[in-house]
């Protein structure tokens, strides 16, 4: 159980969002509340450092922002971020300070913790991604499982039901993950762990831990 709770996943500190986990055991629980978090939170950004761009889109005054990205909120990005070129936010989005959302990849309903790197056609959806997390060219969350029944988290014999229809994945703090990667509903990755290129990935990979292939996860420390 420890390895999904959101102090063993994250450092709070890296994110303007710290607040949306108050009172909330595992990241997942806050996703249905990424969209009034984000109108709140936006009126009071301080107008020195924000500027607001049409609705409910905040959007720090040194951060990048391609003309071609297609923003819609509500949407905060933050202070030296970069969205680049075709990027598109579909709405409910936090870009931490200095995170990159690159090349044709979108984001529906995610947090993105402070240094977190999508840059190349990523899908990122129902997610929560912490600090400096990577997510290699082409790799996606996949949030709706293909019988639409609810999103369980499966962590061994243990089941948690997460009365969620949509849910990507939970990646930790300094979670490297390869390129053309899968991450299927209910994924948990622990922090510094590391996913090797085209992989299917389910469940609850330990933290400090390399995903290797389905049944082949090993420790960094052995």
């Amino acid at each position: 159980m420890e390895n999904i709770t959101i102090g063993n996943l994250y450092d709070l500190k890296e994110t303007i969002a710290s607040k949306l986990f108050d009172g909330a055991t595992y990241p997942w629980e806050v996703l249905p509340k990424i969209h009034d978090f984000i109108l709140e939170l936006g009126k009071s950004l301080p107008e020195d450092i924000y500027e607001k761009k049409g609705e409910d889109i905040w959007v720090a005054k040194n951060a990048k922002v391609a003309p071609t990205a297609c923003l819609n909120g509500p949407l905060i990005i933050d202070e030296e971020a970069e969205v680049r070129h075709c990027a598109f936010v579909r709405g409910n989005a936090i870009v931490g300070k200095g995170a990159v959302v690159g090349n044709s990849t979108e984001l529906k309903n995610v947090v993105l913790f402070n240094k977190v790197q999508v840059p190349h056609y990523n899908y990122v959806g129902d997610s929560v991604l912490g600090f400096k997390s990577h997510m290699g060219a082409g790799s996606i969350t996949s949030n709706v499982k293909s019988d639409k029944t609810l999103v369980v988290v499966k962590d061994a014999d243990t089941k948690y039901e997460t009365g969620l229809k949509k849910m990507g994945a939970m990646l930790g703090d300094n979670v490297e993950v390869g390129c053309n990667s899968v991450l299927n509903p209910g994924t948990v990755i622990g922090r510094w762990s590391n996913v090797y290129p085209t992989s299917c990935v389910r469940g609850v990979i330990p933290a400090n831990s390399i995903f290797k292939a389905p049944g082949m996860v090993v420790s960094k420390n052995e």
